[in-house]
């Protein structure tokens, strides 16, 4: 089992940047993707930006140019930075790892509010 906790949520006005957390109880050496995902209140879950284990990533269109996914391997954490917050980018953002032939980790949420 790959425990991830999250940190970094809260409130913040919009135009405004912060930095999520997401530290896991192994060395992210070993999980072949790590990735942020968030859930906007009555929509489904959704992939905001991803990092493979050889620093490989990938941003939704909705994020690209004004967040930067990036990972400490040292401190087995990864951080995603968002820049120009938008209303639109409230929801509860979740960490997730994916290790082959062990499966997908999630981690419990941390809450971003963008005030607008």
């Amino acid at each position: 089992q790959v425990q991830l906790v999250e940190s970094g949520g809260g409130l913040v006005q919009a135009g405004g940047s912060l930095t999520l957390s997401c530290a896991a109880s192994e060395s992210i050496l070993s999980i072949n993707v790590m990735a942020w995902y968030r859930q906007p209140p009555g929509k489904p879950r959704e992939l905001v930006a991803s990092i493979t284990s050889g620093g490989s990533t990938y941003y939704a269109s909705s994020v690209k140019g004004r967040a930067t996914i990036s990972r400490d391997n040292a401190e087995n954490t990864i951080y995603i930075q968002m820049n120009s917050l938008k209303f639109e980018d409230t929801a509860i953002y979740y960490c997730n790892a994916a290790v082959y032939r062990r499966g997908n980790y999630w981690g419990q949420g941390t809450q971003v509010t963008v005030s607008s």
